[in-house]
This record gives C-alpha cells, sequence and structure tokens, in this order.
C-alpha cells in the first residue's frame, strides 16, 4: 500500500475510534449526545425551507437515511483529509479532528434537554481519535527509507516526493534536525569501499544483498503498519457497534409497548361500515396499516419513552397546572375514532398522507382542568425530544374529536408514530397540531410563541385544504383499451367529501362514484369506470367539500401552508 494510502487509511480509522469510543459513551450519556446524532439533528434545523421541502418531496419518508449517507460520505473525506495532512511534526490532522470534536460538541450542548455531560462523548471521542492517528501516522514516518520511496516517490504528499522536497526544503517539516526516514545501509560494505579493501565485484555483491535484504524488512514493516491499521479500524468498528447496541438496549421501549392493555372505548367502537372499502386493485385501503403510515419528523433516533416516566404538563396562561401520569389516564373514559392525517409537505398527488383508528382522550375536557385563561389562543405543545407544534385553542375545544391518542389500529401507538402518547386533530396540518411523544401543552397566544415551524415561515394555524389523488391507474401506466378503473381518495377533514370529478384530456367533468363516508374526519375512497380508448391521455381529478367548496385548481407550492391544485396522471392506451 503506497504511502498516501496508508495515511488515508489512518485517517478513516482515527475517525472510526472517534465515532467508535463516542457511541459508547452515548449509550449512558444520551442518544442525542452522539456527534452524527446531534451535528445530523442541527444540520434538520437549519436547513433551508427549499432544500428540505425538496429533499421531502423527492426522497419521502427516506429523507433521514439520506442524511445519515450524506453524513457518512462527509466524515470519511474529512477523515482521509485529516490523515494525509498529518505529520508528526505539523499536526494538522489531528487539528482537524479536533475542531470536529468541538462542533460536534457545541451541537449536542444546544439539542433540547442537553447536560454540560452532553459534550463528553464527542471531546472524548477526539481525543481518542487524534492519539489514534498520531500512532499511527508515526509509524508510517519511521517506515525504511527504501519502502517510502518505493511506495511515495510519485506521491506529491509524501516526504520522499520531489514536489514535497522542493515545498519544504530537504529536510521537511524542520529544517534542524526534523524528521528524517530511516535508512538501512549495509555497514559493512560501506565501510570496504571507504577504506578502499575488497574488490568491485565483492563491494557489488555486497551491496545487492544488502538492498535485497532492505527490501525485506521494508515489506515487513508495510504489514505491520497495515496489519495495525486494520486493528485499530477493527476495534472502532467493534465500538460503534457495541455502543449502538447498548444505547438501544439501555432504551428501548418496545418490550415495555408489547405488555400495554389498551382501554375500551366509552362510547361506540369506530367501525368500518360495509361499502367504505371499494376494494379496487391499487387503491390504496381505507385505513392505512402502522407500517405503512407515513412518518415525518425532525428525529433522527426515535425517542425511546417509557409509560412509567411519561407525563404530560398542562400549564400556562390557567387557573391552575395539570400533570397527569399514562397511569391516571387509565381511570378516564377514552374514545375511539377515524382520523386521517396530512403532512403540510404532502404533494398534489403525494403520499404523506394516512387513515388510522385512533383511541385516546379528548383534548377539550383535559384543557378544561386546567381553565384556561379568556385571553389564552394557542395551544403550544412539545414533544419529549424538543419540537413543537403551535394549535389555535379554539380548534382544539370546538366539539371536534381533537384528542391525546395512545393507540393506532386497536394496539399501543408504535415507537416512530409517538409511543406513549401523542396528539391527534382532525383537520389540521401535522405540522400545527400532531406532536408525537408528547409532554407538555402550554396555554398562551400566537403573539407571545412560536413553534417549530412557524419561526421558519410557514402559517400559524394550518388547515388541511380539501384534496384528492388518483391511485390507479399510476403516472405512465400502459393500459389495454376498454373498461379502465380511475380510482383514488379524497379528503377534507372535518367538513367531508360532498363529490369527486374526472376529467380525460380536455373533457367534460364527470361524476365519480364515491364509496360510504364514516365520518367527515376521514378520508373517502372514489371510482370512475373509463371506456379508454387508444393513444396517450391525461387523467385529472378535483374534490368538492361537505360545504360546497371545490379544491383549486391553482398550482401552489406546500410552502408555506400545503399544496394546491389538481393531481393528474398521463397514461398510454392500446
Amino acid at each position: 500500500m503506497a504511502e498516501r494510502g496508508l495515511r488515508v487509511a489512518s485517517g478513516v480509522v482515527a475517525a472510526g475510534a472517534t465515532l467508535g469510543v463516542a457511541e459508547i459513551l452515548s449509550a449512558w450519556i444520551g442518544a442525542d449526545s452522539a456527534p452524527l446524532q446531534a451535528v445530523g439533528a442541527t444540520v434538520v434545523d437549519r436547513t433551508p425551507d427549499g432544500l428540505r421541502e425538496w429533499v421531502i418531496d423527492t426522497f419521502g419518508t427516506s429523507d433521514k437515511l439520506l442524511l445519515y449517507v450524506i453524513m457518512g460520505v462527509v466524515a470519511v473525506l474529512v477523515a482521509a483529509v485529516a490523515g494525509l495532512i498529518e505529520r508528526v511534526r505539523w499536526p494538522a490532522g489531528s487539528v482537524l479532528l479536533g475542531v470536529f470534536g468541538a462542533v460536534s460538541a457545541i451541537a449536542a450542548l444546544t439539542r433540547p434537554h442537553s447536560a454540560w455531560t452532553w459534550a463528553l462523548p464527542s471531546m472524548i471521542g477526539a481525543t481518542v481519535g487524534i492519539m489514534v492517528l498520531r500512532g499511527l501516522i508515526r509509524r508510517i514516518e519511521e517506515l525504511p527509507a527504501t519502502s517510502v520511496a518505493a511506495t511515495g516517490a510519485g506521491d506529491p504528499l509524501s516526504v520522499q516526493s520531489p514536489s514535497f522536497r522542493h515545498t519544504f526544503g530537504r529536510d521537511p517539516l524542520l529544517r534542524g534536525g526534523g524528521f528524517r526516514p530511516k535508512a538501512r545501509r549495509n555497514d559493512e560494505g560501506a565501510r570496504r569501499n571507504d577504506e578502499g579493501g575488497g574488490s568491485a565485484a565483492d563491494g557489488g555483491t555486497a551491496t545487492a544483498s544488502s538492498a535485497s535484504a532492505s527490501e525485506g524488512d521494508s515489506r515487513f514493516d508495510r504489514r505491520r503498519v497495515v496489519r495495525a491499521i486494520g486493528t485499530v479500524g477493527a476495534v472502532a468498528v467493534g465500538a460503534g457497534l457495541v455502543g449502538r447496541w447498548l444505547g438501544a438496549q439501555a432504551r428501548d421501549v418496545s418490550g415495555e409497548r408489547a405488555e400495554v392493555r389498551l382501554p375500551p372505548p366509552s362510547g361506540p367502537v369506530a367501525e368500518v361500515e360495509p361499502g367504505t372499502e371499494l376494494r379496487i386493485p391499487g387503491l390504496a385501503s381505507y385505513l392505512t396499516p402502522n407500517t405503512n403510515f407515513y412518518r415525518i419528523d425532525t428525529a433522527l433516533v426515535l425517542p425511546q419513552v417509557s409509560k412509567e416516566e411519561w407525563s404530560l404538563r398542562i400549564h400556562g396562561m390557567v387557573d391552575r397546572e395539570v400533570r397527569l401520569t399514562y397511569a391516571d389516564l387509565a381511570a378516564r373514559p377514552a374514545i375511539e375514532r377515524l382520523i386521517t392525517l396530512a403532512c403540510v409537505s404532502n404533494p398534489i398527488g403525494g403520499d404523506l398522507i394516512g387513515n388510522a383508528r385512533w383511541l385516546g382522550y379528548r383534548l377539550d375536557e383535559l384543557l378544561a382542568e386546567a381553565g384556561p385563561h379568556p385571553d389564552a389562543d394557542m395551544v403550544l405543545s412539545r414533544s419529549r425530544d424538543g419540537w413543537t407544534a403551535g394549535s389555535p385553542l379554539a380548534v382544539l375545544t370546538d366539539g371536534r374529536d381533537a384528542m391525546l391518542a395512545v393507540g393506532m389500529n386497536g394496539e399501543p401507538l408504535p415507537v416512530r408514530h409517538g409511543y406513549p402518547a401523542r396528539l391527534v386533530v382532525p383537520g389540521l396540518y401535522g405540522y400545527v397540531s400532531a406532536t408525537k411523544w408528547v409532554t407538555e401543552l402550554e396555554i398562551t397566544r400566537f403573539d407571545r410563541a412560536q413553534a417549530y415551524w412557524t419561526k421558519r415561515g410557514w402559517s400559524e394555524y394550518g388547515p388541511i385544504k380539501t384534496g384528492t389523488r388518483i391511485d390507479t391507474p399510476r403516472q405512465r401506466a400502459r393500459l389495454e383499451t376498454g373498461r379502465i378503473a380511475v380510482a383514488g381518495v379524497a379528503w377534507a377533514q372535518h367538513r367531508g367529501i360532498r363529490g369527486v370529478e374526472v376529467r380525460i384530456d380536455s373533457g367534460e367533468w364527470q361524476p365519480a362514484r364515491l364509496a360510504a363516508e364514516p365520518t367527515v374526519d376521514s378520508w373517502r375512497q372514489w371510482v370512475l369506470d373509463w371506456d379508454a380508448t387508444a393513444g396517450e391521455h391525461t387523467i385529472t381529478a378535483r374534490a368538492t367539500d361537505g360545504t360546497g367548496a371545490t379544491q383549486t385548481a391553482e398550482r401552489r407550492d406546500v410552502v408555506p401552508d400545503g399544496a394546491t391544485g389538481y393531481p393528474s396522471v398521463t397514461v398510454r392506451v392500446g
């Protein structure tokens, strides 16, 4: 392996040691104190809205995986540079690792609920990484001159390369007594030549023998360095995996969740009545399975919150502060409702929307116990990970089935969807209502407080717009002539869907057949039987809500309060 390769590998394994040690420490201190989590969360918070929405639109619920991949690539590149520029007498690479540790520590300290100990994983990890880098680079620079020259003569970063010598002088990095690669020589042969003794043939034989021995030694020394790099790399990877495993075991609540028994609803069970499900191939099911339900949030590491340590604090502009534990909730009457949730980042025709059967406790009753002041108009809900949403107090108390949910489709909330408790509010986009892992409800005013997304320029109120989606046929589908089912879902939560119309190319709008509507708070399936003719066709749809208002044709981006426009697909028939 050439000198440059050895240096790159040294930098990478040193960075691996940094992250590995940090992962082990964060297993006890807190998941969000790990460098990648802290830096990643900071990147999420500071990503420009345009770029963020492009990522969500392009990669959907894989946006977090993309972030980890990008961070991994950047980390490898930075580590490689650190290895290339590190020198025993000039520790530039060590400085680079130190900067990474400091930046990661600062990022960890700025996370919600952080403590001073959150800086330790990054700082201690960086210290270990610097020690590893220094040790490996020292071994590389102590390689015999024949080894370095053989592998680094053409390498401009090699201390033996002509360009390096030209730049830094004959003695690189420190001319007086600086580093010089060790050179092996045949002392006996040299002495003979200096003294004039021995034949030329003898001297040549001795020199050749010495060169051969030196080459063998250099190969052995290189192997030792490579083995050292490989060993450190293996240990770093192992440390990282062990740290992740220890952290997961320490925080995992899946076993607890499996033991939770949900309370029965006090009122009627939310049944999916006959005729609600059209059962058309390609059409989204009326109830979205938990595993398929969209997930959009800012949490890089899922908060693992035990129901034993969870509590909900209701405070702020209230007559009395209220604090509820999970056990307190069990003594209350629960409700079960069918409610469709939608993300404000859902593009026209997108899939960031889902329908589920939710079990929980009425928010208006919980808020009434605290006694909100007459001049309060906002509920600022706060997640365990510090995320916030601002909901209009009037919406949460107008009689709709806004709830503190603990169950989803007949089972306890999945961890990724907010276990042990979250907010569900029909008619509002998730960014102003659907707080997962919720721990606080602060009664306040819109002119006194701002939530996570409203600070970034999004609308304060976020009512869901009337919309529809064509599920089948898909974009660019190739179809046979004849009867084709054009089907999809439409939604206008808390207003209901009165009708859906479909247009083929520039033809007349045709009314679609609607499925049954169990509640105005969930989406509604629809279908149009189309006699398809040969050629390329564009299919467009639009919905009308329960008030008689038809969704607008004007196409607008998701920022600042949700996308608008008609969904359409282009297909080829025949």
